[in-house]
C-alpha cells in the first residue's frame, strides 16, 4: 500500500495561463476489475475521472494523473473545463494493458517491468508525456533506463522487445526503440561462437535449406568437438521476428561485416519458416545440433526482472500469440516478405542456393510481386544458373498462358546467364574467376552443364501441345554450337515434341530438325535417326551421310597415325555443308518411294538374296541345256528362254555361246544384252 499526497499543480504555466488544484491525498490499495472490463481504485474517495482506452474503462482520479502526465495538464487547461469527467484515448499505444500500468505508476503502486511490457509502457508513458519536467523519477526515465541497462545487454530481451514493437508502430519506430534492438541483435549475432555465454534457441530440425559451401563454414574450427555453438546458433531466435524488423536486423548485421554465405543461409531459414513449399528436399541440410542448444545456457541473464526461465526458447515464452504461427500467413504478407527478403539477398553469387532463388521466383510470380524485383531476382538465377535443376525450372505459368510450363521465363533466364557469361569473359579478372570456379566444377563447363539442362527442359516441356514451335526452336537455339559436345539431348527433345505434334508439315519438321546438328549425335542416336519414321527423309539422309563423314575422318587419322599414305582424304563437314551435301534429285527420288530408309535397305537385302538365289537355278538350267544342246541341232522355244537369263546374268558360257543368224530370236536376244534392266528403288 502506497500513500499519495499529490500536492497542487501550481506555477506550471501552459501557455498564458496556469493550471492550479486543491492539495488532496489518496489512499490506495491498488486496483480491482469489475465486470471484465472495468477498473477501479481500492479506495474510500469516489472516483471524479473514467478514462476509455479501447474497451476497458478505468475509473481514475484527476490528481494522480495530473501530477505526472503532462497531456493530462495540457488537456485540462485547453477544454478550461474543471468538471470534467470522461475521457477517450482509444489510440494510446500499448492499449489498455499498458496504461494500467502507468496508471498504477501515477498513484505510486510498484509496476513490475518486463521485457515482455516494457516497450509498450514506454510508448505509452511518451504519449502521456509523463517527463521530468512534472516529477524527477517519472515513468519516461524509468523505462528508458530499463531498456538501456537490461533489455539491450540481453540477447533474449533485445528479441523479446523487438517481438513486441510489432503493434507500436510508429511509436517504437520514433522512439528508436527498434533501431536500438536491432543493433543489439546484430552485435550479438556477429560476436565470436566461441565467447557465447548466453542461452539461444538454435535451429530446428525440421527446416532444413541447402546453402552452397556450408560446410567449409562448420568445419572451420580446428577441433569441432570443442565448437559448442554453431554459426546458425541465431537463426531460429532471429527468425520469430517480423519481416520489417528482420530486415533492420540483417541490415545492421551486413554493416559489421559478416560473411555472405552465414547471411544467405540466415535468409533461406527464415523463407523456408515463413513461406509454404520452401523447404528443399534435396542438397545438403542447414541445422544446428540441438545438444549444443541445452549445453550452452550455463551462463547468468541480464534479465533478472524476467518473469519466466528460459526453457525452450523464445518460441516458449511466445506461444502466446497465435496470430505470429507461420501457417496463417496471408498472401499479402506473403507478397511483403518475398519483397523483402529479395532487397537483402546479399549481392555474391553463392550467397543463396539457385534452388531457393528459383523456388523464391515462383512464388513471387505466382503472388504478383513488383515486376522490377522479379526482374532482379531473375538476375540472380542467371548468376548462378547451371546450379539449377529440371524440377526448380518447371514453373506453372502465372499470366493466363496456354501452356503447362512458362517457357518464356526460362528463356530470359538463359538469357540473364549468357549475359553474365559474357560479362564475365571480357572482364579483367576473368583468369581469376576461372581458378576459383574451377575448383568446384564450375566456370568454363557451366555452358555445358546449362545446355543439359536446356536440353532437359526441352524434352520435358515438349510433350505439351500447346507449346509452339517458335517457341521450342527459339529455346533451343538460344545457346551457342560451342555449348553442346553432343546433341544426343536435342534431338530426344526433337523426337518427343514430333510425337506430340503429329499433324506438323514437312515444312515445320524440317524446321524444327534444322536446330540439330547430325555430326554431334552419338552412334546410338544415329541408328534410332535412321528408322525413325517421324522424321523427314532429307534429315534422315544428313544422318546417314554424317556417319559416312566420321567413317572417312577415322579411316584417315588411322591411316596417318599408321605412317601409311591415307586412302582417304578427313572430310570435314559442318552443318552447312551436310543440308548441301544431298542432292536434290535424290531426296525427290526417295521421297517419291513413300518409305523410309530402313524399309529401303530391307528390300535390297531380300533382292540380293533373290538374286544368289536366281543365279543358282540359272546353273541348273545351264546344264540341262547342255545336255538337250547334244540331243537337238535347231533352237527351240526353251532355249531362246535359257537365252535371255544368260543375257541378264552376263555368264562368259552363255556369252560363247554360238547362236545362228537363222534363230528368229536373235536380235531380241541381242536387244537384251545391250539394255540393262531397271531394277526398282523400293517395293510399294
Amino acid at each position: 500500500m502506497w500513500e499519495s499526497e499529490t500536492e497542487s499543480v501550481g506555477g506550471r504555466d501552459y501557455g498564458n495561463g496556469v493550471l492550479s488544484l486543491s492539495k488532496q491525498s489518496v489512499k490506495t490499495d491498488g486496483f480491482e476489475l469489475k465486470g471484465g472490463n472495468s477498473w477501479y481504485v481500492a479506495t474510500d474517495i469516489p472516483s471524479d475521472l473514467l478514462v476509455q482506452v479501447g474497451r476497458v474503462n478505468f475509473h481514475l482520479h484527476k490528481c494522480p494523473l495530473l501530477s505526472r502526465s503532462g497531456r493530462m495538464n495540457r488537456i485540462m487547461y485547453e477544454l478550461r473545463d474543471p468538471d470534467l469527467s470522461k475521457m477517450v484515448w482509444d489510440d494510446l499505444p500499448g492499449g489498455p494493458e499498458a496504461f494500467e500500468l502507468a496508471a498504477k505508476f501515477c498513484y505510486g503502486i510498484a509496476v513490475d517491468l518486463t521485457p515482455a511490457n516494457i516497450s509498450g509502457v514506454r510508448c505509452a508513458a511518451e504519449y502521456l508525456e509523463m517527463t521530468e519536467d512534472l516529477e524527477e523519477g517519472n515513468l519516461i526515465f524509468k523505462t528508458e533506463a530499463f531498456l538501456s541497462y537490461v533489455v539491450l545487454s540481453s540477447w533474449r530481451d533485445s528479441i523479446v522487445v523487438l517481438k513486441s514493437c510489432e503493434k507500436l508502430s510508429p511509436w517504437a519506430e520514433n522512439l528508436q526503440i527498434v533501431r536500438r534492438c536491432s543493433e543489439s541483435i546484430a552485435w550479438k549475432a556477429c560476436a565470436n561462437p566461441k565467447g557465447i555465454r548466453w542461452p539461444y534457441t538454435g535451429s530446428k530440425p525440421a527446416l532444413k535449406v541447402s546453402s552452397p559451401n556450408w560446410s567449409d563454414m562448420k568445419d572451420s574450427s580446428p577441433s569441432r568437438n570443442q565448437q559448442l555453438v554453431p554459426p546458425d546458433w541465431w537463426f531460429e531466435d532471429a527468425s520469430i521476428l517480423r519481416i520489417d524488423h528482420y530486415v533492420r536486423v540483417i541490415t545492421a548485421i551486413k554493416v559489421k561485416g559478416m560473411r555472405y554465405e552465414l547471411i544467405g543461409a540466415a535468409i533461406m531459414h527464415y523463407a523456408a519458416k515463413w513461406l509454404p513449399n520452401m523447404i528443399s528436399d534435396h542438397g545438403s541440410g542447414l541445422t544446428a545440433d540441438e545438444g549444443s542448444n541445452s549445453n550452452s545456457s550455463n551462463s547468468n541473464s541480464n534479465s533478472s526482472n524476467s518473469g519466466s526461465g528460459w526453457k525452450g526458447g523464445l518460441h516458449m515464452i511466445l506461444a502466446g500469440t497465435k496470430d505470429d504461427e507461420p501457417s496463417i500467413v496471408q498472401a499479402k504478407d506473403q507478397r511483403m516478405i518475398i519483397e523483402s527478403l529479395i532487397s537483402i539477398i546479399p549481392p555474391q553469387k553463392d550467397s543463396v542456393s539457385c534452388s531457393f532463388l528459383l523456388r523464391l521466383l515462383r512464388m513471387a510470380n505466382m503472388l504478383k510481386v513488383a515486376p522490377a524485383l522479379v526482374t532482379e531476382l531473375e538476375k540472380r538465377v542467371g548468376m548462378q544458373f547451371e546450379q539449377a535443376t529440371l524440377a526448380d525450372l518447371l514453373i506453372p505459368p502465372y499470366n493466363k498462358s496456354e501452356t503447362m510450363y512458362d517457357v518464356d521465363l526460362v528463356q530470359r533466364l538463359l538469357e540473364h546467364f549468357l549475359v553474365q557469361e559474357q560479362t564475365e569473359v571480357s572482364s579483367p579478372s576473368h583468369q581469376s574467376f576461372i581458378e576459383k570456379h574451377y575448383e568446384r566444377g564450375t566456370g568454363p563447363n557451366a555452358k555445358m552443364k546449362v545446355a543439359r539442362l536446356v536440353d532437359s527442359y526441352l524434352t520435358e516441356v515438349s510433350r505439351d501441345r500447346s507449346l509452339s514451335l517458335t517457341k521450342f526452336q527459339v529455346l533451343a537455339e538460344a545457346l551457342p554450337e560451342s555449348a553442346r559436345i553432343s546433341d544426343d539431348g536435342l534431338y530426344r527433345a526433337i523426337d518427343s515434341y514430333l510425337k506430340a505434334h503429329p499433324t506438323l508439315s514437312e515444312h515445320e519438321r524440317k524446321r524444327l530438325c534444322r536446330v540439330m546438328d547430325c555430326q554431334k549425335l552419338s552412334i546410338d542416336a544415329c541408328m534410332h535417326a535412321a528408322q525413325n519414321e517421324r522424321l523427314p527423309l532429307r534429315v534422315v539422309m544428313q544422318v546417314l551421310f554424317s556417319e559416312q563423314v566420321k567413317i572417312s575422318n577415322a579411316l584417315a587419322n588411322n591411316a596417318l597415325k599408321a605412317g601409311d599414305e591415307p586412302q582417304y582424304q578427313p572430310m570435314v563437314s559442318n552443318r552447312k555443308t551436310l543440308l548441301e551435301g544431298t542432292p536434290q534429285s535424290f531426296q525427290e527420288g526417295w521421297a517419291a518411294a513413300k518409305k523410309d530408309i530402313n524399309t529401303v535397305k530391307f528390300e535390297l537385302e531380300s533382292i540380293k538374296a533373290k538374286y544368289v538365289e536366281l543365279q543358282n537355278e540359272m546353273e541348273d538350267l545351264q546344264r540341262q541345256f547342255d545336255k538337250m544342246t547334244s540331243k537337238q541341232k535347231h533352237t527351240s522355244a526353251w532355249s531362246s528362254g535359257w537365252k535371255k537369263l544368260g543375257k541378264l546374268t552376263k555368264t562368259t558360257n552363255f556369252e560363247n555361246q554360238n547362236i545362228g543368224p537363222e534363230n528368229p530370236n536373235a536380235a531380241a536376244a541381242e536387244q537384251t544384252r545391250k539394255t540393262p534392266r531397271r531394277w526398282r528403288n523400293s517395293i510399294s
